[in-house]
């Protein structure tokens, strides 16, 4: 994996994805003490950066004619990313989902005409299921971020964040799978090699933090984190061996700072911004991470539910 390979995506891209806004706050500029760009991927089709990953891996693989039916297992935002791309290619789509899915994606998933497969997380797994599914129906399985095509097409976000905003100091992004930290460390080294990535993660959902420190393989089950965006259970072998050499640091943080970094995005912002992609600045506002200079963040989606945005925003208090 190297920035050509993100190039040719971003090739590929061109008319398809969204150009999606940088956004700055003086506000929390002066709270943190530097200078933030946040690459807006809620406003991205689909309403999440997962499109560019979809997109990228279907289109160059120009799938077989005998597999006109793409699959893929997802918690939501790259189910819809699929289900969009094949609609917009002709091809029949299918999503495996946890039954704890937010109800928003799911509806998504299936109004963009993909057919959804439930499955319970507390008794199986995702990937299981998908690759027998595969195997037995002769599906093209396009998983959720361990697949080159796909962490290219993610790492477009950063590379036309530096196109839009210039060289960063710092670089923070969400990390579940690592499609989109592993494809942002590809392009942030390819062209500002000093610029620090740093990946962040609930703490409830640590597995990849774990990973990167101990330098092995780490999983954690089904966490019960509002990010439901991280629940995956690992990295991929693609995914960790990429943040392991280009990642400069990972961290954590609270459920309490996830929600009050999405308050600060709808009150102060005024942007809906769902708990997963709102991670970077959650690492800001508590400290978690502690930059300076040019700092660029990548806000990864918008695809929240009413009743978690709901309790987040405390309407039940009023």
């Amino acid at each position: 994996m190297n920035l050509e390979k993100i190039q040719q995506a971003a090739d590929r891209l061109k008319g398809k994805a969204h150009v999606t806004p940088v956004l700055t706050s003086r506000t929390l500029n002066r709270m943190v003490g530097a200078e933030v760009f946040f690459k807006c991927e809620n406003f991205q089709r689909i309403g999440a950066f997962k499109f560019r990953g979809a997109y990228n891996a279907i289109a160059a693989l120009a799938p077989d004619p005998s597999k006109k039916t793409v699959l893929t297992f997802s918690s939501g935002n790259h189910g819809q990313a699929v289900a969009l791309v094949g609609r917009m290619l002709g091809l029949q789509t299918m999503v495996v989902m946890p039954d704890n899915a937010p109800a928003i994606k799911r509806a998504a998933t299936e109004g963009y005409g993909a057919r959804v497969v439930d499955y319970d997380p507390e008794k199986t797994s995702r990937e299981k299921i998908a690759r027998q599914m595969a195997e037995d129906e002769n599906y093209l399985l396009i998983p959720p971020f361990d697949h080159p095509e796909v962490i290219a097409g993610q790492g477009t976000a950063a590379l036309e964040l530096f196109e839009q905003a210039g060289p960063m100091d710092w670089l923070l992004a969400p990390c579940g799978g690592g499609g989109l930290l592993s494809g942002s460390a590809v392009a942030a080294r390819g062209l500002f090699d000093g610029c620090r990535v740093v990946g962040i993660e609930p703490a409830l959902a640590d597995d990849a933090a774990r990973s990167f420190r101990t330098g092995r393989l780490q999983r954690v089950d089904n966490p019960q984190t509002l990010a439901d965006g991280c629940r995956t259970a690992s990295l991929g072998q693609l995914t960790f061996p990429l943040i392991r050499q280009l990642v400069y640091d990972m961290q954590t943080v609270s459920e309490e700072a996830i929600v009050e970094a999405v308050k600060f995005f709808f009150f102060r912002m005024k942007l809906v911004v769902e708990p997963s992609g709102a991670l970077g600045l959650a690492a800001l506002l508590s400290g978690a991470v502690r930059p300076s200079g040019r700092v660029g963040v990548i806000l990864s989606g918008g695809n929240v539910d009413a009743s978690t945005m709901g309790r987040i925003l405390g309407e039940s208090d009023r």
